[in-house]
Order: structure tokens, then C-alpha cells, then sequence
């Protein structure tokens, strides 16, 4: 797997892996109407660095990282991730997770928080965890989960 920073040519694949996840509704907390234009611009805004994982010219998943705050809470950094449906429990998340860490350490943040992580994505949480997240806060209900209703959400949070 290859990790480098997406370009606009990119911006296809990336498509088909950001487009159904937000639209599946469970686990980022975004309109899943959101139209592919808007998405996109979310996902690789000028706030941000993008990334893509890519295998055999394939785009495999893809990650943004940024500042978590302005001002003085500009050294810790917040990354989103998102896998390729083909691609889920084949590493790629580990993989993205484990980049953004080395990498936000190298750009200077001294940390990683994860201010909304749906906690009925248990895949999700067992991950960070196991990269070395804590639960730091708990947000009850504060994600409309489409089929489940009203969860709790999670603040994770990582020291570099």
C-alpha cells in the first residue's frame, strides 16, 4: 500500500468511497443528502491535507488531517478516515491511522483528537484504541443513527 497526498485526479475515486458512507448515514455526522460537489469540498478543503491509499492503481481508502482548532489549540491535529467498502478489514484504516500519527508528529502536532466518533462504529473505537486512543468524553445521543436512533458519540484523544 502507497500513502501520498491526493490530487484532483483523485477526486473520482475518492468520490466513490466518501459518496456511500455519508449517504449510509452511520457514521459520520453529515447530511447523507450531501451532493457529491459539497462533499468533496468538505473532504479535501483548503484547511486540510488530504490523502489516498493506493494499491495496484487502485484507491483503496482516504484521509484528511488538519488543525483541530485555531490559535491555541492549533498543535493538535483531527483526521477523518474513510475505507473502500472491498477494502474494510484488509488493514487499510490501521494503515491511514498509522501515517496520519507519523505525519501530524512530523508536521509538529504534539497530539490527535477525534472530536465526534459514533459509538456504535465499534470497529472504529476497538482501532483507535488499539493505536492508542482514550475516550476522553462521552456525548450522549448526540448522533441521530438511522436505524438505531439516538447514540452516544466519543471525544478520542492521542498524545504524539
Amino acid at each position: 500500500m502507497n500513502i501520498r497526498l491526493a490530487s484532483d485526479e483523485d477526486k473520482s475515486a475518492i468520490w466513490s468511497i466518501i459518496g456511500p458512507i455519508i449517504g449510509a448515514g452511520e457514521t459520520y455526522a453529515l447530511d447523507a443528502n450531501m451532493a457529491e460537489a459539497d462533499a468533496l469540498a468538505y473532504w479535501v478543503g483548503p484547511d486540510r491535507e488530504t490523502f489516498v491509499v493506493e494499491e495496484d492503481g487502485r484507491i483503496l481508502g482516504t484521509y484528511y488531517l488538519r488543525p483541530n482548532q485555531r490559535g491555541g489549540g492549533g498543535h493538535v491535529a483531527n483526521c477523518g478516515y474513510m475505507t473502500a467498502a472491498e477494502s474494510t478489514g484488509k488493514g487499510v484504516a490501521r494503515g491511514m491511522c498509522e501515517h496520519s500519527l507519523a505525519y501530524a508528529k512530523s508536521k509538529g502536532f504534539r497530539a490527535v483528537q477525534f472530536n465526534f466518533v459514533v459509538s456504535t462504529n465499534d470497529r472504529a473505537v476497538r482501532l483507535w484504541e488499539s493505536l492508542g486512543f482514550e475516550i476522553v468524553g462521552r456525548l450522549p445521543g448526540a448522533f441521530r443513527h438511522p436505524s438505531l436512533g439516538y447514540v452516544d458519540a466519543l471525544v478520542m484523544f492521542r498524545t504524539l
